[in-house]
This record gives structure tokens, C-alpha cells and sequence, in this order.
């Protein structure tokens, strides 16, 4: 008997034993193994595994230094990671060990970051606080996917040891949200955003106006917003956004790091104004409120001068409202305004922008005119495009216009999957995860010198889509592998790892609540 006693003893000491071990940084066989440094979309540059995985805590610190920035930065993360963890996570300017997000100088840019990470602690080091936030993003996706859920969760959480290095390929990494064709508030907007940081976006471009919707209210022209806003596709009531609506978009996006690019679209893609104002039509009446989808009817009048005050009205209360450095005019399907005419306005509307202290962006139809100088042409044509009109843009690049790339049969996040797609639509052809990721920015249009490639940018256009999870279902699983375009080197671009990655990121996507498409393309964990 005793004996026996002393054999059950031992064996109990031995279970206790193995469970201290196995909850600790030390791998063991039967240990959760953390996710490799490598599995985050977007790819970092460069990874270098190795050393014990940092294990989260009760007594995790997240330490600032006396960064008022990084504060900011290390509160996000305390946000995320406290609801899943249920541990305090408390925000420091001193202390040893834990999370560090650390400001200083190096080879970074403006939104690199260096991540290493070892049984002591995570060290994420960056140049400014776009750095330090696109680093938390990759810690963020170096946790389990259960961490973004918003109730405790048994975890561990542990993070891999060793290095990333990290610095994205362009400046702009940019994602449209059509809120003219159907309105989504503020509300909804900001949860858009949230997604976009995920992958470290950094431009949210607003489609503020169209034939079908007017969102923003200036104040000299009062019935834009009261009338043009009324309505949306379908009939739906519409909406707009105040002046302080607008202001807290632009807030809660720079607090992710988005920049925010308004887009007024001009000479066409107008009704919505010319229904507001029987002034800015040439026969000097206003038509009817328009609901449908057809595009290419409508045309701001170029001969008269009111258009132009007008004009001037509108980008000057707009850029007041808008901090970043563009201002979007559209430019796109104005099949009903001559090419005289279309030349004849936008060379009296960009000196207007510039005006206002902001650099033009238009779709690349600009290109047909000439481009002021330092403007940004998006280019949203397809792969068959005719080469005379890829020529045009080619042309522009040399001259000195950046290209923002956006083609609609790689990534318009609108269009249908394939064609038991409910949502979308198709008049660009179908496009499934492979065909939106498996392409190179930087040799897409021929004769446009990589240098002028200023990023890519996916546009989400609302014909069909009327609440956010209509939004999520289009925009993933395709939207990360935009991300991934823009920010990661082009060595790194690999479509049977990029899938691998992306398969990976599907139980993340359920705990934020996203319901996405899943695509034959990649194998989803079971669900």
C-alpha cells in the first residue's frame, strides 16, 4: 500500500511538473507552438526565427518610454489584446521585460518597424507612430486568432521568437469605400477602417459624391446634402455626413494611421448635384433625384461660370475639412461632356485644388487632359485594355504623373467571385482570390516606369452592397492580398505561400466577426 501511494504521488508530481513545463516560453512536444514569424500577411521583408517564444501574462507591461505617441500606440494595443486575455495589461513609461514599443532613429522610413521578440520580452522599434502601429498589427497576427475576440479566452499567448524587418514597397496602399451609390454611416465606416489597419492600409478613399448620391454637407451649397442625400440606389432614404461626422472619420482613420482622400467626382458621375441646383445644368433645369445604375448620362455644364464657383465652393470647405495631403476629382465616364470640354474643365478645376493647399488625384481619364503637376493618375482599366489608352498613361507617367493602380479585373472588390456570387457585379469578368493576388504592381502597365507607381489601391463599390457584412463578404478574403501588393517586397510574392498564409488568417476572420467568402482556391481550416 504504501508503495502504491508513493508510485500515485510520483505520478502526480509528474502531471503538475509536465503542466508547469508545457504553460511555460520552453517548447515541448504536446506545447502550443506559437505562429511563425512568417505566417502575418501582409509578408514582412525579411524574418529571422530563432530563441524562446515571449509568453503574455497577468504581469505583461506595455512600456512607452515618455512618447506621448507611442502611448497612444501601446493604449490601441492594451484595447485589443485586454478583452481576450482578461489581464490589465497596464500602459508604462518604465519597467523591465514585457511589450516595448520604442521611437528611434533608423532604417525604417516612415512606416518600417523592427519586431524582436525572445523569452524576455517584445521589443517593436520604428522611426515615427505609423511604425510603431503597423508593428502591433503583426504581434496582433502573431497571437492566436482568438485574440481578437472580445471575451476571455484560455489561451497561452505566446509570441515566436526572434526578428522581423519591415518596411513596406509603396507609399500609398489605398482602399474606396462607395458610400454615394448606398450610404453607410459613420459607424460603419469606422469599422471598415478597423479592418484596413489589420493589413496595414494607409489610405481610406471616400467616393463622396456620384449621380446617385450627394454625402457631404457644405455649407454654400445647402441642398447637395439635403437634397442630392436624400436618396441612394434602390430608393433607400440615403443620408450625408455633417461637417463633424466628416471630421470624426477623418479622426478615427488617422487614429489608425489612414489617411483620408475625399473624392468629389466631376464633370460627370454628377446628377445628384445637377438635382439639387438648376443652375449647374445648361438648360437651367434641374433633373429628376436618380436611383438606378447607369452611368455616363450626366455632365456638370463647362460653360458656365457658375460651375466653376461652384467648384471652388465645394474643394475649398473640403480641403478645410481634410487634413491629408489629396484631394480627389474623379474624371472617370464622362461620356456626356465633349473632349474639348473635359480638357477645358479640368485645366480650370486642378489650379483650383492646388489652390487649397491639396495635390489632384483623378481616375486615369485625367491622363486625356494634362495633369497638373504632381498629380496622381488611378488607373482602374483591365488587363485588355486598348494599348492606345494604356499608352496615354504611360506617357503621363514619364512626364512626371504618379500612378495609383487599380484594375478592375484584378482588384475591384465589387465584382462577383465567380458567378454563383450573390453580390457584385461582373462587367469586368469574375475575379477569384489567385487572379486578384498574382500580379506585379511594378511591371502591370507597359511603359510605366516603376519609379512612377506610387501603390495599388482596392475600390468597393456600392451598386449592390447596403450594409457592412455585404462589405465584408466582398472585400475578404481578397482585400489582404491588395495589402500585400502594396507592402511587401516583390521576392516575397509567392501565390502557393501567400495561400497557406491567407487560409490561416480564416479563424481571425471569425472571431472579428467577418464573414467572408471562402474561396475553392485556398484550404480553410474547418470551421
Amino acid at each position: 500500500m504504501r508503495r502504491h501511494r508513493l508510485h500515485l504521488l510520483g505520478s502526480l508530481l509528474l502531471v503538475a511538473a509536465a503542466g508547469v513545463f508545457t504553460s511555460g516560453a520552453a517548447p515541448a512536444s504536446t506545447a502550443v507552438q506559437p505562429t511563425p514569424l512568417g505566417q502575418v500577411i501582409p509578408a514582412p521583408a525579411s524574418v529571422t526565427p530563432g530563441g524562446a517564444p515571449y509568453r503574455i501574462t497577468g504581469d505583461t507591461r506595455i512600456r512607452v518610454g515618455d512618447s506621448r505617441e507611442a502611448h497612444r500606440v501601446g493604449e490601441y494595443l492594451a484595447d485589443v489584446l485586454r478583452p481576450s486575455t482578461g489581464y490589465p495589461l497596464p500602459v508604462t513609461e518604465r519597467g523591465a521585460g514585457g511589450i516595448r514599443l520604442r521611437l528611434a532613429q533608423g532604417p525604417y522610413g516612415a512606416e518600417g518597424y523592427r519586431l524582436d521578440s525572445g523569452r524576455g520580452g517584445v521589443t517593436i522599434t520604428a522611426a515615427g507612430p505609423a511604425g510603431l502601429f503597423h508593428g502591433v498589427q503583426t504581434l496582433r497576427q502573431l497571437l492566436p486568432a482568438a485574440v481578437e475576440r472580445d471575451t476571455v479566452q484560455p489561451g497561452p499567448w505566446l509570441v515566436a521568437g526572434g526578428t522581423v524587418r519591415d518596411i513596406p514597397r509603396y507609399p500609398w496602399r489605398g482602399a474606396m469605400l462607395d458610400v454615394s451609390r448606398h450610404f453607410f454611416t459613420v459607424d460603419e465606416v469606422k469599422r471598415y477602417v478597423d479592418r484596413l489597419a489589420l493589413y496595414k492600409f494607409n489610405k481610406l478613399h471616400l467616393h463622396l459624391s456620384d449621380d446617385q448620391g450627394w454625402r457631404i454637407a457644405i455649407d454654400s451649397w445647402p441642398r447637395l446634402a439635403t437634397h442630392g442625400g436624400s436618396t441612394e440606389v434602390g430608393g433607400g432614404p440615403g443620408g450625408f455626413y455633417t461637417k463633424d461626422d466628416y471630421r470624426e472619420i477623418v479622426r478615427y482613420a488617422a487614429s489608425r494611421h489612414l489617411e483620408v482622400v475625399p473624392e468629389i467626382d466631376m464633370p460627370g458621375h454628377t446628377n445628384a448635384a445637377l438635382a439639387s441646383y438648376a443652375d449647374l445644368n445648361c438648360d437651367g433645369v434641374a433633373p429628376p433625384l436618380y436611383t438606378g445604375t447607369a452611368v455616363g448620362f450626366s455632365s456638370l455644364c463647362v460653360g458656365k461660370e457658375v460651375t466653376y464657383d461652384f467648384v471652388d465652393d465645394v474643394i475649398r470647405e473640403l480641403a478645410a475639412l481634410t487634413p491629408g495631403r489629396y484631394l480627389h476629382i474623379g474624371g472617370d465616364e464622362a461620356h456626356s461632356t465633349s473632349h474639348a470640354d473635359y480638357v477645358t474643365f479640368m485645366d480650370r478645376v486642378q489650379p483650383v485644388v492646388a489652390k487649397y493647399g491639396k495635390t489632384v488625384v483623378g481616375w486615369h481619364q485625367l491622363t486625356g487632359a494634362t495633369p497638373a503637376e504632381g498629380a496622381l493618375a488611378q488607373y482602374w482599366g483591365l488587363d485588355g485594355t486598348g494599348a492606345e489608352e494604356k499608352a496615354r498613361v504611360a506617357k503621363a507617367a514619364r512626364n512626371g504623373t504618379g500612378i495609383v493602380l487599380s484594375p478592375a479585373d484584378r482588384i475591384y472588390l465589387d465584382m462577383k467571385y465567380d458567378r454563383t456570387t450573390p453580390l457584385g457585379l461582373s462587367w469586368a469578368g469574375y475575379v477569384e482570390v489567385k487572379r486578384s493576388y498574382d500580379w506585379d504592381p511594378g511591371a502591370y502597365l507597359p511603359g510605366v516606369p516603376e519609379d512612377a507607381v506610387r501603390g495599388v489601391e482596392a475600390p468597393l463599390w456600392t451598386e449592390t452592397l447596403e450594409n457592412p457584412a455585404h462589405l465584408d463578404h466582398m472585400a475578404f478574403p481578397r482585400l489582404p492580398g491588395v495589402a500585400e501588393l502594396g507592402w511587401s517586397p516583390a521576392a516575397t510574392h509567392d501565390w502557393e505561400d501567400y495561400r497557406t498564409r491567407l487560409a490561416a488568417q480564416g479563424p481571425r476572420w471569425d472571431a472579428l466577426g467577418i464573414g467572408y467568402h471562402r474561396s475553392p482556391q485556398v484550404d480553410w481550416p474547418a470551421q
